[in-house]
This record gives C-alpha cells, sequence and structure tokens, in this order.
C-alpha cells in the first residue's frame, strides 16, 4: 500500500449534505448536468502533476503508448495503461506488483443484456464467512471502447479489503462491436443477477452497492436509476469516481485540461464517436446527463483536477444534492484522470480508496 510517510494529501473539497426531497428538487432534477457545468467557474490554465502522480504518467509514457484517438478499437486495445506505469513504479520501490492484497478471486459469469458475460468475483480474505458479506457490483472505465476487468483489477481489489465486502466485476460489452447502449444493458441485467444470485458468491443480497469509474461511472448511476424506475430494489448506495456524466465536450474542465494525460479532449471524442449509433444517442438521458435523480440512495463522488470530465461530475454532484439525495464529494488536486486505484503509490488515490471504503461501510451498516 502507499507510504503514508509521504506528503499529505491536497483536498479540494469535501461534503457530505443530507436534503429532503421537495417539488422544487424533483424539478431541478431534471437540470441538463452540462448545463450545470458550463455555468461554473471559467477554465483555467492546466494544472501541473503532484510527484507521485507525475512518476506514474512518466512511466506509463516510457512503454511509447500512441494517442488513442489516432488508432483503430483493436490498436487502442493493445496500448500501455496507466495501470502499467503504476506496476513499473511499484518494481522501482520493491513492491511485488501482483500481490494479491489479501484478497482472493474467482472468474464466473452473470446474465448480460443478451446472454452471459463474464465477471470476476473479489473477497477479502480472513473474512468472518459465518454470515453473507455485503456485495459492490463494480463497472470498470475505458470510455465503453476499451479496457478489462484486468485493466482495472486494482480499485475492486483495493475496495474488497478496505470494505471488507464481495466485489464483482463486470466485462460489459464494448463498442464499436457493440454499441450504445449494450454497455448499460448489462450493467443492469448484471445488478438483476446479483440480487437474485448473491448468495451464490457468499453475498447479501440486501447490502448491494454499485460503483464505476469514468464510463462504468455512468453505467452505475444508469443501473441505480432504472432500478428506481423500474420499482426494484435500489443499490443502498452509489460510487461515482471521475464519472462521464455528459457529452457537452465545451465545459471548463475540457478547455482547461484539452491536451491532458492520460485523458484528454480528443480522446474523449474517439470514444463517443465509436460508441453511438448516430447522434441522436447523444441526447438519450443516459449520455446527455439531463436525467431526474430525486429518490436515488446516498452517493459519493469522487473527482480529480486534472482531468477534462471534472466539470461534468462537478455539475453531477450538485444535481443530486439539489435532487434531495444525501452527497459525499472530494476533488483531489494534484491527480489525473485514473487516479483511483493508484493507492500502492498515489497517496491521494489510497485516501480516496479509503474515503469510499469508510461509505461503502457506513450505508453497508444501516
Amino acid at each position: 500500500m502507499a507510504d503514508r510517510g509521504l506528503s499529505p494529501v491536497p483536498i479540494r473539497s469535501e461534503e457530505s449534505l443530507l436534503r429532503p426531497v421537495s417539488l422544487a428538487a424533483v424539478l431541478a432534477a431534471t437540470t441538463c448536468l452540462s448545463c450545470l457545468a458550463s455555468s461554473g467557474n471559467a477554465a483555467q490554465p492546466m494544472a501541473k502533476p503532484n510527484a507521485d502522480m507525475q512518476a506514474v504518467l512518466d512511466a506509463q509514457a516510457s512503454l511509447h503508448p500512441k494517442p488513442i484517438e489516432s488508432l483503430t478499437p483493436d490498436e487502442a486495445r493493445k496500448q500501455p495503461a496507466p495501470s502499467d506505469g503504476v506496476k513499473i513504479v511499484m518494481q522501482k520501490k520493491g513492491m511485488n506488483p501482483n500481490d494479491p492484497m489479501g484478497v482472493a478471486t474467482k472468474d464466473i459469469m452473470v446474465d448480460g443484456g443478451e446472454g452471459q458475460i463474464p465477471a470476476r468475483v473479489y473477497w477479502p480474505q480472513g473474512a468472518d464467512m459465518s454470515k453473507p458479506l455485503p456485495v459492490v457490483l463494480y463497472f470498470h472505465g475505458g470510455g465503453f471502447v476499451i479496457a478489462t476487468i484486468d485493466t482495472y483489477d486494482a480499485s475492486p481489489r483495493a475496495i474488497a479489503k478496505s470494505a471488507n465486502a464481495v466485489v464483482i466485476s463486470v466485462e460489459y460489452r464494448k463498442a464499436p462491436e457493440h454499441k450504445f447502449p449494450a454497455a448499460f444493458d448489462d450493467a443492469f441485467a448484471a445488478y438483476k443477477w446479483t440480487l437474485a444470485n448473491a448468495g451464490s458468491v457468499h453475498g447479501d443480497p440486501h447490502k448491494v452497492a454499485v460503483m464505476g469509474e469514468s464510463a462504468g461511472g455512468a453505467l452505475a448511476l444508469a443501473t441505480s436509476i432504472k432500478a428506481r424506475d423500474s420499482h426494484m430494489p435500489l443499490p443502498v448506495r452509489e460510487v461515482l469516481v471521475y464519472p462521464v456524466a455528459g457529452v457537452d465536450m465545451n465545459t471548463p474542465s475540457y478547455i482547461e485540461n484539452a491536451k491532458a494525460k492520460p485523458l484528454n479532449k480528443a480522446m474523449m471524442g474517439w470514444f463517443v464517436k465509436y460508441l453511438i449509433n448516430s447522434p441522436a444517442d447523444k441526447m438519450d438521458p443516459r449520455l446527455s446527463g439531463k436525467v431526474a435523480l430525486n429518490g436515488l440512495e446516498p452517493t459519493t463522488v469522487i473527482l480529480d483536477q486534472i482531468d477534462p470530465l471534472r466539470s461534468e461530475g462537478e455539475g453531477l454532484r450538485d444535481h443530486l444534492k439539489a435532487a434531495g439525495v444525501e452527497v459525499s464529494a472530494k476533488t483531489y488536486e494534484g491527480v489525473t484522470h485514473e487516479f483511483f486505484g493508484m493507492g500502492a503509490v498515489v497517496p491521494a488515490a489510497k485516501d480516496a480508496e479509503d474515503m469510499v471504503a469508510n461509505d461503502l461501510k457506513g450505508s453497508f451498516a444501516k
């Protein structure tokens, strides 16, 4: 895990609010997230990553990744990821990048939107198995086009251990082979499967949370909304880590971080191009951000400073509050998109992982 003797973690904001739902909140709940984002602070010059974050970015750069936006999807899927940079830094520090961290795993199949799809289950070793554990259904990032459950192994592994929960990481279908809304259909089907089959992985079906990073954050939120609209049991908490929450690429953070690493504006345009069937898809509430959020369970929102998605994440955070949802939120300075899960070498990531675990444990204890 991270060396806690390193410099303190800078935090941009910290909030935890509970507001009753009112008619005004419900009306406010249909506000466009990108409009909220665009109405915020004006764009600033792009910030510099802190030393720990820069070490990861430099390590990834040493593997000579090509610009994703210049590649085909197949080519892009073969490029080194930020997680590869983390492994290099860990090795330089004498750490084992293959350390299971006291977490056991098993690959299984779960229900998807059109048949079964792969998933990986994470169990904390040494947990009291005399009773079912709470469950976190996790959706990885990758712009709906690239990355796998292998790429995003560190996050569910860390949460399984620190939240003392079963984590199910879902390998949803990717575009362009499976365009919008295939990934969303898979996410909701996997949620239904989890409610019905949590016991098969020693999980408690009454204590299920959803969590996602980036594109996975959009999947987690959409799953909760569809569960609400379908009058199904809601996830006890949503954890949204720098989520995709709109398609407006002219927000302050898109302008500020247009050329950021590892995610920039050109890459997001590339992802959307391969995701949608036609421009009309961008008006769908699951992509546009124009969606009612009232009636959802408590939500954790983790954001980062050097990220094109920061403004829409801030808009989502504020939108949730306006809809009467209890929100726990932090924006971390000096780190970039993909920092979550880097807790072994980036102290801000360890802080964020601990915050998420504590929020989850609080919801599971109710």
